[in-house]
This record gives C-alpha cells, structure tokens and sequence, in this order.
C-alpha cells in the first residue's frame, strides 16, 4: 500500500477528533526494547509519536485485515496486532494497566471497516425484523376493526332507509314516521306526501318548497350576467359573483312568504 507522507501526516495532527488516545508501550523492530510512545487512533489508522507534543508521527499502522489478540512477552499487559500476510510484521505492545489493556484491545479490534460492515449488517436485519414484526402488529389491529365498522354501518342503514319521493325544484320531502305499533321494534318506512293539493287526508302539510328560480325575462336574479368568461379562472370574481345571486334569491323567497 503506497501513502503519501505529507497526507498522512496531516490527518494524524488536523482537529478531526480521534477514536482513542494514550500511551502505550511499543516493542522495536530492530531495537527489541519496548519504548514509550503516544499512540492515537483515528478510523482504521493508528499512528504513533515520540512523545504527546510531536508535531509529525513516527509511524503508522493500518489496522485493516489483522487480529488483536494477548500474548507473552516480559512486559505486563502486552498484547499483539496481527496480520494474515505471511511476512507480514507482528506488532507487539503493552498497556499501563489491565483495564488499559483491555480497552486498548477492544478499540484496535472494532476500527476496521470489515468490523463496520458486519455491525451495519446485523442492524439491517433487527431493522427489517422489527418493521416485520410492526406489520404484523397493524394487519392484525386492522382485520380486528373491520367487522365492527361494517356492523355500525349495517345497523343504521337498516333503522333510516332512504325512501323518499322526488318533489318540485330538486328538493325530496318524506312525511314524519307513523309510530309503531305495540310490540314491533321495526319502524315503518317514511309516508311520501300526497301531489296534489294543500295536503293530505289527515291534515298535515308539507313543508314550504324554496320558489323555482324565473328566467330573466320576468327580472329575476337570472338576468344577472356573470362579470367574467365561464373558462375564467378568477375564482376570487366567480365566488363574489354568486354570493350576490344567493343573497338576492334568499331576499325574494323571503318576501313571498
């Protein structure tokens, strides 16, 4: 893998915040030694300095495709980073302390992008088992509530059946139910008005039907002629327009009465 020197230096040093930071105990490729040194691990690269204030890295490793496991080593809580590469170099350093070890262990294992790709992985499938299961919750709740939506609508058709009879300008008029007879739940269907005269034989009369509209010879409201085209679309001058007839119609009916 080639990595440009003056890139990799940048991103290790700029104000993106890191993943971990501490010192750690690194072991030498030529001098075995273990040296202290201030490791900082950002993504999948985990770069180290001489110190805390270095201004450059001394190195950098990639951590992507190795294990983080324990092994021997004179110094205390010493840990390794390998890779499946057969010349690849072993890695071998050492915390301040067991809980350090640990959560330096834990970090290096979980800043791969092999390790990202399995966590998106396993949230995909408790996302679709939840939205399956959610599914499942609501086609339950819906078959539940249909049968009692159509029983409700059942019943009060059956008590209200729409028999009317058709009367003069548009307007159906039905006569006031006839009471039931004792015993019988079922009301009888609604009397049609008789269509001749003032009324019927027992003496009810109808309600006043609203006049017919007259053409505009006889000066009705009719005669008003609309200020716009019919493929207008001024809504604003049409609604105007037919406020004025309503209201004219309304004071006409008003006075014949």
């Amino acid at each position: 893998m080639k990595l440009n020197e003056r890139s990799v230096a940048h991103y290790a040093t700029c104000d993106s915040p890191p993943d971990k930071t501490g010192f750690l105990f690194k072991k030498g490729e030529r001098n075995t030694a273990f040296h202290r040194r201030w490791f900082v691990l950002k993504g999948n690269m985990l770069f180290y300095f001489e110190e805390r204030e270095s201004r450059e890295p001394v190195g950098v490793i990639v951590l992507e495709g190795c294990t983080v496991e324990l092994c021997e080593s004179p110094e205390e809580f010493a840990f390794a980073v390998r890779f499946d590469c057969a010349r690849a170099r072993v890695y071998k350093m050492a915390a301040e302390s067991q809980a350090g070890m640990e959560s330096w262990v834990k970090a290096l294992s979980r800043a791969s992008f092999d390790y990202m790709r399995l966590v998106v992985r396993e949230l995909e499938r408790q996302l679709e088992e939840m939205q399956e299961a959610a599914g499942g919750v609501g086609s339950l709740q819906g078959r539940g509530k249909g049968p009692r939506r159509l029983g409700s609508r059942r019943s009060k058709a059956s008590h209200h059946p729409p028999e009317v009879q058709p009367r003069d300008n548009g307007v159906s008029w039905s006569k006031p139910a006839a009471t039931p007879p004792n015993g019988s739940d079922t009301p009888p269907a609604p009397i049609p008005w008789d269509e001749g005269g003032e009324g019927s034989s027992d003496g009810v009369r109808p309600p006043p039907v609203p006049p017919r509209r007259r053409s505009g010879l006889g000066g009705s409201t009719s005669s008003l002629e609309s200020p716009v085209s019919p493929d207008t679309v001024c809504f604003s001058k049409l609604h105007s327009w037919y406020g004025r007839e309503v209201a004219l119609l309304r004071e006409e009916w008003q006075q014949s009465q």
